[in-house]
């Protein structure tokens, strides 16, 4: 284990620097927007730009990787980002940073396929599920330090436009110096939309509305806590408890899944994301330090809901078929979080900062009586269950590792039973 993390350590170190880079730009977004004069629903439509790019980056990135490289296109989208980022300050417009932020989301998605595909590659069987645990660990370090990024600089000013590019920049460094061999592309089929709810309503329905709610909480979380009273320094402290504990639970609510029946979890989870949802409404009108407390409890629950949907939806694929389930659950997050900044920008706007927490309680309403509906049309049946494992639940993952992990393990399991 300890040569593999040695031969991928540089591939993890740039993951992690995307991660910082991105969650600082998102934070740094949220508050400079408003400080320009934007409206909160025209905030909610600029940062919905980068889920936008998220998506098509998703669907045609592999592209371009196909086309160059690896490490020309790792290269490549950096550079863009890298611009991207500093081009914020040379115009202020809400369509052109729109467009920037679509640009930025292409990017990303485009970066973090070319590191996960790599780090896939050098993984072996053995060592394959320990890498994901390590991988996700800094998927959340890498977004919820970003958010503290911000406490550098002054978010009115234009230096931390420059530091996120700069972040941008350095992560290029660990993948140029890499001696790991890059693996050769690969574009799954996707699976269509219509074709996976046959499989599993639950996990399209709830894998959608995991789109919706945690890019809401990305994009227009600081805007919430800005407008709750919260200071910089207190919103930086906010959005980085929300998403550093989104670790937290993700094991131990993943094992009980494994254990009972995976709806009926899932069920629980929401039903507690719900009431953490309402707790943070509440605590808006106390001290910050209440607030950011009830922040760790809505990250904790919040980010299980979506590896608890993609296992779901795993349990009812056939093993040949995990390669295009998880092509097309990227297309059902993307979908979601591609309006759920924007519906929740409305809501904020009609109700307050209230609302966006009041869109993500409605969503898991609305997945909760989804879920009881299924439990009754449809029973637990006998057959064998797909492994939990953590997933990232920001939007930047490819699902390669995740998906490869599923297929060892799955045929571990046929081999045994035989």
């Amino acid at each position: 284990m300890r040569a593999t993390i040695k031969s991928i350590a540089s591939l993890l170190l740039s993951h992690g620097l995307l991660l910082l880079g991105n969650g600082m730009t998102s934070i740094l977004l949220g508050l400079r927007s408003r400080l320009e004069g934007f409206s909160t629903e025209t905030t909610g439509f600029v940062m919905a730009g980068f889920f936008v790019g998220l998506l098509v980056g998703a669907l045609y990135a592999a592209r371009v990787v196909a086309a160059v490289g690896h490490i020309r296109a790792f290269a490549a989208f950096a550079s863009v980002m890298s611009v991207a980022v500093l081009a914020h300050v040379l115009y202020v417009d809400a369509v052109l940073w729109f467009g920037l932020r679509v640009v930025a989301g292409f990017s990303m998605a485009g970066m973090v396929m070319v590191v996960e595909s790599w780090v896939n590659e050098r993984a072996t069987n053995q060592t394959r599920g320990q890498v994901l645990s390590l991988y996700m660990i800094i998927n959340y370090l890498g977004a919820g330090l970003g958010q503290l990024m911000i406490l550098i600089g002054d978010p009115a000013q234009f230096q931390l436009f420059i530091i996120a590019s700069m972040v941008y920049s350095f992560a290029l460094v660990p993948i140029l110096m890499t001696r790991a061999t890059a693996p050769t592309p690969s574009s799954p089929r996707r699976m269509p939309i219509r074709e996976l709810f046959g499989i599993s309503p639950i996990g399209v329905l709830g894998t959608v509305c995991c789109g919706m709610i945690n890019s809401s909480v990305n994009g227009m979380g600081a805007v919430f806590a800005r407008d709750a009273g919260l200071n910089v320094a207190g919103v930086s402290a906010f959005m980085a408890a929300v998403i550093l504990s989104g670790i937290a639970f993700q094991f131990p609510i993943g094992r009980l899944s494994d254990r009972f029946d995976r709806r009926t979890v899932l069920l629980a989870a929401s039903l507690a994301t719900a009431l953490a949802a309402l707790t943070v409404i509440w605590a808006s009108g106390q001290s910050a330090l209440i607030l950011i407390a009830s922040g760790v409890l809505f990250g904790g629950i919040s980010f299980t809901i979506l590896p608890l949907v993609s296992a779901q939806v795993n349990d009812r694929a056939e093993r040949d078929q995990l390669v295009q389930v998880a092509a097309g659950l990227l297309i059902a997050y993307g979908i979601g979080a591609s309006i759920g900044p924007v519906v929740a920008a409305q809501l904020m706007a009609l109700i307050g900062p209230a609302g966006l927490f009041v869109l993500i309680a409605g969503t898991h309403a609305t997945l909760i009586v989804f879920v009881i509906f299924r439990i009754f049309q449809r029973r637990r049946g006998a057959k064998a269950k797909a492994p939990f494992l953590p997933l990232g639940s920001i939007g930047v993952s490819s699902k390669e590792l995740y998906t490869a992990v599923l297929n060892k393990t799955e045929q571990s399991n046929s081999d045994q039973a035989k």
